[in-house]
């Protein structure tokens, strides 16, 4: 049986109860100021397509994930591609942009022809 998820010891139905001033109240300072400020006209349209739908593709990247944001599908732009995710209750509190990460892990491999002068003694595969 998996143990039941709390944020700031209550539930994510509890929190989904709440009104978004006492929401804000829960949470840590950058997301709270970030949301007495106000939502963006692209903030909110984003928040009405996601309580329309169940899945919704963005490029808003800078929204706090809310209690009522769990259970959804979520396809946010990183800049290249549509980076698609599952909303968990642990991710409450995060911004979507956390889940679509904009760069690659570099990855280096042996160094390719030209690169020095002992690369010419590099068996080539």
């Amino acid at each position: 049986m998996a143990k039941e998820y709390l944020y700031r010891g209550r539930t994510v139905e509890d929190l989904k109860k709440l009104s978004l001033e006492e929401f804000v109240t829960l949470l840590p300072s950058r997301a709270r100021r970030s949301l007495k400020r106000g939502l963006s006209d692209d903030q909110k349209t984003l928040l009405k397509d996601i309580r329309a739908n169940a899945s919704v593709k963005t490029h808003v990247r800078d929204l706090v994930i809310l209690p009522e944001m769990v259970g959804k599908k979520i396809s946010v732009y990183n800049g290249k591609e549509f980076v698609s995710f599952d909303v968990i209750p642990q991710m409450i509190g995060f911004r979507l942009g956390d889940f679509a990460i904009t760069i690659k892990e570099v990855k280096h491999s042996s160094p390719g022809m030209g690169a020095t002068r002992s690369s010419k003694f590099v068996p080539l595969k």
